[in-house]
């Protein structure tokens, strides 16, 4: 609790003072945090990803004409990944709430008091091997069940031309399709001790990711 506490202060410090964070409830505050962060997110990276690969270097990376995507394509996908975002940043703070509980095998310390670094490690392996298995089945079942792929995904796949892919298609799902992928980084926290932080940080690491291998370029 007291880490989260620093990290509702750090981003919404300047929009809440201390007396308004303690009258809210705490998974209010933790939504709150992830949509914050996740805005700030989207728009960084996504914005500086699509100014250097299609403004600065397009002409080099795109030089066929109408290669790179169009406005209305990219503010199409805009629209799409913020119809989602308030609901993607429920999943954070419901299982921000439940390891607050705890109900999670989380936790939150590393170092030599601990335990060391080694035990960090391979929890750490076995926590991504969870995560990868589980992305990969959620991600291919959403291919494989037709119902489940007209009903969700076929809202990410609009943007599967590269005169269509930009970085903001990475996020742009239908909010229920972006949940179940993310699902395995949550439900794995229930199955296999995890560092709380490090499980936090890589939900961001993989929207940046995702905004990198949207952008219709190799390498």
């Amino acid at each position: 609790a007291a880490e989260n506490d620093w990290k509702n202060a750090l981003v919404l410090g300047r929009l809440l003072d201390h007396r308004a964070a303690a009258a809210l409830p705490r998974p209010l505050l933790a939504w709150g945090r992830s949509y914050l962060a996740g805005l700030a997110l989207y728009f960084g990276v996504g914005g500086a990803w699509a100014y250097y690969a299609y403004w600065v270097f397009g002409d080099v990376l795109f030089p066929a004409p109408g290669s790179t995507p169009s406005r209305p394509a990219v503010l199409a996908q805009v629209r799409v990944a913020m119809a989602a975002l308030p609901l993607d940043a429920a999943l954070p703070a419901a299982v921000e709430a439940a390891a607050e509980a705890g109900l999670t095998r989380a936790y939150t310390r590393i170092g030599p008091d601990a335990g060391g670094l080694l035990p960090y490690w391979a929890l750490f392996a076995a926590y991504m091997a969870c995560v990868e298995w589980g992305v990969y089945w959620a991600h291919r079942g959403l291919h494989d069940w037709r119902a489940g792929y007209d009903a969700l995904h076929a809202k990410h796949h609009i943007y599967n031309k590269e005169h269509t892919l930009s970085p903001f298609a990475g996020l742009a799902f239908h909010p229920l399709d972006g949940i179940c992928q993310a699902a395995p980084y949550a439900i794995s926290l229930f199955l296999i001790p995890a560092h709380f932080l490090t499980h936090e940080l890589l939900l961001f690491a993989t929207a940046v990711w995702t905004a990198n291998i949207h952008d219709a370029l190799d390498g």
